[in-house]
């Protein structure tokens, strides 16, 4: 087999492998750039934020709309995902300190169905409620192809932090001071 060939082949492979492995929930995050029709080309910082309305896993539904006058950070993420594991249980911390001051989260799983007691599991250790995104497309927020990735809107409803704009999407202790500690003052 000739050696372009082969190299295609196993890149074929190693996604086959890959999403295999990391579960039908992958919907190829990471494996191929995206388009920029892809990244919701319509959202702008200072700009309206487009709503999203999650559906827990308990049963209850919070639309973005309903959330005017609160600072709201959408979260994406799977249980699959290792930076995940990391970020959210300091999101989680983070949120819980700063609720009183109108910090809400939601946090949006592109795991599948069958993995809802995994994710069950991992959302009972936070403060913020958790449900099943469904499918990679979030609506104005575009097509999910990279976790986690956050986004952050402020007690006016405009969008405050742009996921798709960060070098380095995941949260960290100084990114939410940076970005959300000022929106709640």
């Amino acid at each position: 087999m000739p050696s372009d060939v082969q190299a295609r082949s196993d890149r074929t492979w190693s996604r086959r492998a890959w999403l295999q492995t990391a579960g039908a929930a992958a919907l190829g995050a990471g494996l191929v750039s995206p388009s920029r029709d892809a990244r919701a080309a319509s959202l702008e910082v200072g700009r309206p934020a487009p709503a999203l309305v999650l559906h827990t896993i308990d049963g209850h539904s919070i639309s973005t709309e309903d959330l005017r006058g609160h600072v709201v950070i959408l979260t994406f993420w799977a249980t699959w995902c290792g930076p995940c594991h990391q970020e959210l249980p300091l999101l989680s911390d983070y949120a819980a300190k700063h609720a009183d001051r109108g910090l809400r989260v939601l946090g949006f799983s592109l795991d599948e169905p069958a993995s809802l007691p995994a994710v069950r599991e991992m959302a009972a250790a936070w403060s913020f409620p958790v449900g099943l995104l469904g499918s990679a497309y979030a609506g104005g927020y575009g097509r999910v192809w990279r976790i986690p990735v956050n986004f952050t809107i402020d007690r006016n409803g405009l969008l405050a932090d742009n996921g798709w704009d960060s070098h380095e999407p995941a949260w960290t202790t100084e990114r939410l001071e940076r970005i959300v500690t000022p929106l709640l003052r």
